[in-house]
């Protein structure tokens, strides 16, 4: 099975509140044409997490880091 990475443990990583993570998460995901790994991989009412390596993790990491 692949590794999963959750918001929380990218939080812990990057030193940001989870809050605001899932904020500025939501506002990437409303923009498809610029995160577009990131809006497929999004489902309502589930956790945020991605596969370990995958693009939409990528994207992810891009849209906390900015």
């Amino acid at each position: 099975m692949s590794d999963i990475i959750t918001l929380k443990s990218l939080c812990e990583e990057l030193k940001i509140d989870p809050c605001e993570a899932r904020e500025r998460l939501r506002a990437a995901v409303g923009d498809a044409k610029a995160n577009p790994e990131l809006a497929k991989a999004r489902k309502p009412r589930t956790p945020w997490q991605w596969v370990k390596g995958s693009s939409a993790e990528k994207e992810a990491r891009r849209a906390l880091s900015n």
